[in-house]
This record gives C-alpha cells, sequence and structure tokens, in this order.
C-alpha cells in the first residue's frame, strides 16, 4: 500500500475478514520535550512535518491544518480535502477525530491521538480504529498499518527525537 489515502488493490488475499474482527491500529512513539508542546507540535504544525508527497490527497506543495473542528488539506490552487472532523478535543492531552482523507464522512474510521509525559518526555499513542466505518475494512486497516509508523517518525523528527520505528 502507497500510502493512507489510496484504495488497497490487494492488500489481503482471499476471503476479507469482517470488519468487527480487525484490530485497531496502534503506534506510540516519544519525542523530547513537555505534553503540551507535543500536542502543539502535533495540532497547530502539521504543515510543517507532514509528508505530503506521500500521504495526502493533493500532493506535494499542499497544506494540511486543524482549522476549527476540521482536518483540512489545501491544494496549490484552492481546492480543499477535508480528512476528518474532531469530536472530542482536550489540549493537550488527547483529540479524537472521524477520519476519512480522500474519501467522504460516510466511509470514516476513528482515529484518537494521546500524549502523556513520561521521564524521555512525552509519548504519543496513535489508535486507529472503526473499520466497519470504511468503503474496504480490510484495505483500509493494512493501509494505515503500513503508513502511520512513517507519518509518526516525521513528527517524531519535526520534535527534534530520533527517527526510526519506535513501536
Amino acid at each position: 500500500m502507497e500510502n493512507l489515502f489510496s484504495h488497497a488493490e490487494d492488500a489481503l488475499s482471499g476471503q476479507a475478514e469482517p470488519a468487527e474482527s480487525l484490530d485497531p491500529v496502534i503506534h506510540t512513539v516519544t519525542v523530547p520535550g513537555p505534553v503540551a508542546q507535543a500536542f502543539a507540535g502535533f495540532t497547530d504544525h502539521t504543515h510543517l512535518w507532514w509528508p505530503m508527497e506521500s500521504d495526502s490527497v493533493f500532493g506535494a506543495g499542499s497544506y494540511v491544518e486543524f482549522e476549527d473542528i476540521l482536518i483540512l488539506e489545501t491544494a496549490d490552487d484552492g481546492r480543499t480535502s477535508v480528512w476528518g472532523s474532531i469530536d472530542d478535543w482536550q489540549p493537550p492531552l488527547s483529540f479524537h477525530a472521524s477520519w476519512y482523507p480522500g474519501t467522504t464522512a460516510l466511509w470514516s474510521t476513528g482515529l484518537r491521538v494521546a500524549f502523556r509525559a513520561v521521564p524521555e518526555g512525552t509519548e504519543v499513542r496513535l489508535v486507529h480504529d472503526g473499520w466497519e466505518g470504511a468503503e474496504d475494512p480490510s484495505a483500509a486497516r493494512a493501509a494505515s498499518a503500513q503508513s502511520w509508523p512513517a507519518v509518526l517518525d516525521r513528527f517524531v523528527r519535526f520534535m527534534g527525537g530520533d527517527s526510526g520505528a519506535q513501536g
């Protein structure tokens, strides 16, 4: 799977697994600095670290931001694509969004990102679930499992941490 925004053509072979039995995709990374700084880096400065060249609707040159209750991508020519809508906002500890980049809210999954202090700085735990809401649950889960590590690695590097798979 290329990225979070593509449909998997052959993500899984054979019979599709029922959406209810698909486990959440969970990734945890640690970034230096306090919780409030990590939360702000993730939500206020997404445009500075998100890998638009690989994980976006419009590609390199577009811009992503948290705007009011939306996560919104804007292309160079002004076109927009809503990636998700925030339904639980608890700064600086967590947020939850209905997540549907490249599609519509009709096919949304769930995305929760939580921030907590640890001795090394801030632990950022991402849980992506709700596969039953996706148009193709198995393909959506496979794409998520492949893409989130690289996306979070970019965030870790942006925050001044060491890159590489953390978990």
